[in-house]
């Protein structure tokens, strides 16, 4: 799970595009929202390896899970209008419960 979070916070500064596009534009500057949410996941994930810290890393990850995902209802809501890859759209908001879960796990 550390890894998961680890790489993912890096790929929001390796692939910025594509997460700044799928931030609804009501929540202002984009850039920013990316790159806070980035180093969360990335200290997140460090965090989850350290054992004084799992717990604490872990509810800090589902506080994250909840706050982006409007993030994944506007990418798919985008998707839909566009009717581009609709399903796995679809499939990511439920996964983001199965995520919640796993990160429960560690508290």
């Amino acid at each position: 799970m550390a890894i998961l979070y680890i790489i993912a916070g890096i790929n929001h500064f390796v692939m910025p595009q594509f997460y700044e596009k799928i931030i609804p534009p009501f929540l202002g500057n984009k850039k920013l929202i990316n790159w806070l949410s980035g180093i969360a996941e990335v200290i997140l994930g460090f965090l989850l390896l350290i054992p004084s810290y799992t717990s604490m890393a872990a509810w800090g990850v589902i506080a994250l899970l909840i706050a982006v995902y409007p993030a994944n209802i506007y990418h798919f809501m985008k998707g839909f209008k566009k009717k581009r890859m609709v399903w796995v759209l679809a499939l990511r908001l439920p996964l983001q419960f199965l995520l919640i879960w796993w990160a429960y796990s560690f508290t």
